[in-house]
């Protein structure tokens, strides 16, 4: 090992598009890690719903602090600070590693330029870059971005006229620019689909391990290890090398990555209950075509002590259960709890207690407007009375 890491803190980058279950494996990855570790969660909506659902459900996550970035990406109008945030791990002498969740569209090249730039900058600091993560969506390849992979592979790329209108462009650079790749959700594809999609990914990641995956389950010293991340042998490898080439254009961190790649995103926000039948009728039936991911935590009327979660990735939707509102607890639990954690009072309602529908939609073309007065048709009558 590097006489010059044997005492610094490793950092895990996890990257990968928007639904590709990068939360799961996070969260997977924490019940078996028994290091102390810190979390940075980047979540390019203005509610970070990836930090929310780690509180829930993390098995570690309340002992280890956590640092939220939303509102941008950590490749680019939160650079700076995702910077600000590790040097504040850095110091924290109970941390031991550093787990950091991308936004689904931050380029990892950029982060890890960003990264290793402050690692040379502070010759001192005691925190290095290690893995990065990227997890595949292999159902999502198949079914969505199959042939426009294969397009690119095919044709000859010009680095210094890349069109990043087109979404697979990402993709390909969050499969190019990593050390390791985890292919989630097998499951959903056969043996033949899946050996179309591994070949592909191959093709455009040449080095890095790929192992399958259901639901984020990945052993953890897969996908770790103590050594330095080798920026140039991932970046030499890399087909369209345009990761550490975006650093250089002066407009990249001004523009952000909505402005970049089409991709905008907007909160959804009532205190009022859905109707479920009504609510599966939209996802079902009139889901806009143009929206790429959906996440958050909603509630329905026949169910109003559950909080569910609402997640949607290209074609395929869920929604489940996860915990509990704090409002439907017995008098005098709630009261404890509310004691005990004040901040909750401040969006407290008097009828719906903290109860809410809060969901991040994230899309491309999409009008908002429109998903706004649908998703108000799917409030149950009675609320709305």
């Amino acid at each position: 090992m590097n006489k010059n890491i044997k005492n610094k803190k490793p950092v895990v980058l996890i990257t990968g598009y928007l639904g590709s279950g990068k939360t799961t494996l996070l969260n997977n990855l924490l019940r078996q890690e028994t290091r102390r570790v810190a979390l940075i969660v980047n979540d390019m909506g203005s509610i970070n719903v990836d930090a929310s659902i780690l509180k829930k459900e993390g098995a570690n996550v309340a002992e280890c602090p956590m640092f939220e970035l939303q509102n941008g990406c950590i490749c680019c109008t939160l650079r700076d600070e995702f910077i600000k945030q590790i040097e504040k791990i850095s110091a924290i002498d109970s941390v031991e590693v550093i787990f950091v969740e991308a936004s689904g569209i931050s380029d990892p090249g950029a982060v890890s330029a960003s990264f290793l730039a402050y690692e040379e900058d502070n010759p001192d600091t005691n925190v290095y870059l290690t893995s990065v993560v990227t997890v595949v969506d292999a159902d999502r390849i198949y079914r969505e971005f199959l042939d426009d992979l294969k397009k690119q592979k095919n044709e000859k790329v010009d680095e210094n006229n890349l069109t990043a209108e087109e979404i697979s462009t990402l993709i390909v650079d969050q499969i190019e620019f990593c050390n390791f790749i985890v292919l989630n959700k097998c499951d959903l594809l056969d043996e033949i689909q899946l050996a179309e999609v591994e070949k592909i990914v191959r093709e455009f990641q040449t080095r890095a391990p790929i192992y399958h995956s259901i639901n984020g389950n990945i052993e953890l010293e897969k996908i770790t290890t103590r050594e330095p991340f080798n920026f140039e042998q991932i970046d030499s490898s890399s087909a369209i090398q345009k990761a550490i080439n975006s650093l250089n254009e002066p407009n990249r961190a001004q523009q952000g990555c909505t402005g970049e790649y089409g991709i905008s995103s907007f909160v959804y926000e009532e205190k009022r209950p859905f109707n479920r039948e009504k609510f599966a009728n939209f996802v079902n039936n009139n889901y806009p075509k143009e929206l790429i991911r959906a996440k958050g935590y909603i509630w329905f009327s026949d169910a109003d002590a559950d909080v569910q979660l609402f997640e949607q990735a290209g074609r395929n939707s869920s929604v489940m259960e996860v915990s509990y509102w704090i409002d439907a607890l017995v008098e005098e639990q709630k009261k404890a709890f509310l004691e005990q954690n004040p901040d909750v009072k401040e969006n407290w309602d008097e009828e719906f207690g903290d109860r809410e529908n809060q969901i991040v939609f994230i899309g491309k073309g999409y009008n908002q407007e429109e998903i706004k007065k649908a998703l108000e048709s799917c409030l149950d009558e009675k609320a709305i009375a």
